[in-house]
């Protein structure tokens, strides 16, 4: 097992394949797993760093709580550590918001930025056409963390997939390792909601990103997250944003074999 300590945290993470270097963030709940469905393809043509976020099954847990902020921290440590950076990365959902969260303070360790609906909420609430569903999310999120505080986390993790994530039944089609993996993790995910920051972005910060950025959304998923790609879009100078048709907020788990392809392509064009 490969681990990288940083600041006291270790951070288990995985290899593999040869070329410019890429680094792959998961979102909240899961782990570098989420990653399985492309990784293999992306090797093919760069060096794949995939890891667990603090919090996340083989990375250590620590106690007391945490934030966004700690998470851009572990992936500028990674970077540097490994000598990956500059890289490409790619993030999604919490993922995403790390990885532009870091962009906005450390620029130099971006070569290009490929993120999938970041759950910014702070980003869009002061837009009245929006006002409505993301007090919505606000409120299947908040149910989601009162479970949690139940210590039902069964049922915490059952309710986020299929109220906020993914849509009603999504649940009871995931693999049983998935559920489990779900459930271990739900303890974090209730940290980063503790986070009063977790939702917002230094969009003056961004503007200082010189690196070409692609902000892409799944055509079935809520409004907003567009709202979300097109106003970060507008503040990052080299960004341009994408509709995945078909697909909702885990496009490279159900839509692996696109999402590699059109990724890759942006990460060709970026040089």
């Amino acid at each position: 097992m490969a681990k990288v300590e940083v600041d006291g945290v270790g951070l288990f993470y995985e290899t593999g394949g040869d070329g410019d270097p890429l680094v792959l963030v998961h979102g909240s709940w899961g782990d570098h797993h989420d990653w399985d469905a492309v990784v293999h393809a992306f090797a093919l043509r760069h060096r794949v760093l995939v890891y667990d976020r603090r919090g996340h099954s083989e990375s250590d847990r620590p106690a007391g709580p945490g934030s966004r902020f700690e998470d851009e921290e572990d992936l500028a440590a990674l970077l540097e550590a490994l000598g990956f950076a500059p890289a490409f990365v790619v993030g999604n959902s919490f993922g995403a918001s790390t990885a532009l969260g870091l962009a906005a303070r450390r620029p130099e360790l971006f070569r290009a930025l490929a993120v999938h609906e970041p759950p910014l909420l702070d980003v869009v609430a002061d837009v009245p056409e929006y006002r409505e569903e993301v007090a919505a999310t606000r409120g299947r999120i908040d149910g989601v963390s009162d479970l949690l505080r139940t210590g039902d986390a069964l049922a915490g993790a059952r309710t986020f997939v299929d109220t906020v994530a993914l849509g009603p039944g999504a649940w009871e089609r995931f693999p049983r390792e998935l559920k489990d993996t779900f459930v271990a993790n739900a303890p974090t995910f209730l940290d980063e909601q503790g986070d009063p920051h977790w939702a917002a972005l230094d969009l003056e910060g961004l503007r200082g990103c010189a690196a070409p950025a692609l902000l892409t959304r799944g055509a079935t998923s809520p409004r907003w997250f567009g709202a979300v790609s097109e106003r970060i879009a507008g503040t990052l100078p080299g960004a341009r944003t994408q509709v995945f048709e078909g697909a909702g907020h885990v496009p490279h788990v159900t839509h692996p074999e696109r999402y590699v392809a059109e990724l890759t392509a942006f990460f060709a064009s970026a040089g």
